[in-house]
């Protein structure tokens, strides 16, 4: 169930990295033109460049209505975050946290579709040469984190719940051998006098 334990790590957690989101964006917008050339931060290892991604991950492009087919898709991911946040239990600060991530750097990059016509804002890029990851932004990195640790915490879950059931099912079996066997009907003698 949510509580105010709950909501009270979500909401700062989704707030700040939303914020943080938004302010490096038009930083990047801002200070890193002309788009496309890569400023070194660490070298090569680091740089920001600025580029617009009117797909999704890695590429991922759909043609002209990208922009518009990603933006359902979140809006959609965005419910069942908020139903896996309505079931999670007071006090589970992994699964709270982990859903904050996700639901915030989903925002970040869906207020960028709703906003630009060019796409989501990247300019965090990384390698070494011309091995490069693909660009990337706070956002993304909250996705990231917040959907790894997501996995592990519901991985986790599962693994509790399939203990629980091979404990009372062990339960079930001790009582039932403790009672003895029970008689079937076809055992039972008769006596007919």
């Amino acid at each position: 169930m949510q509580s105010r334990s709950n909501a009270a790590r979500f909401w700062p957690i989704l707030f700040v990295v939303v914020l943080v989101d938004v302010i490096t964006k038009a930083a990047a917008e801002r200070q890193l033109l002309p788009r496309g050339i890569p400023h070194e931060v660490l070298g090569n290892g680091l740089r920001f460049t600025l580029v617009y991604n009117p797909g999704a991950a890695f590429g991922l492009n759909l043609g002209p209505q990208s922009r518009w087919i990603f933006a359902a898709l979140t809006l959609v991911a965005l419910v069942i975050l908020a139903r896996l946040y309505r079931t999670t239990r007071l006090g589970h600060t992994p699964r709270t946290v982990a859903l904050a991530l996700v639901c915030a750097g989903a925002l970040g990059n869906l207020f960028d579709r709703v906003r630009s016509f060019f796409g989501v804002v990247d300019f965090i890029d990384v390698g070494v040469g011309d091995a490069r990851w693909p660009t990337f932004n706070v956002a993304d990195m909250a996705v990231s984190v917040g959907a790894a640790l997501l996995a592990w915490v519901l991985w986790q879950e599962d693994r509790e719940a399939r203990s629980e059931e091979v404990m009372a099912l062990g339960t079930s079996s001790v009582s039932t051998a403790m009672a003895g066997p029970v008689p079937s009907p076809a055992s039972e003698s008769v006596d007919v006098a």
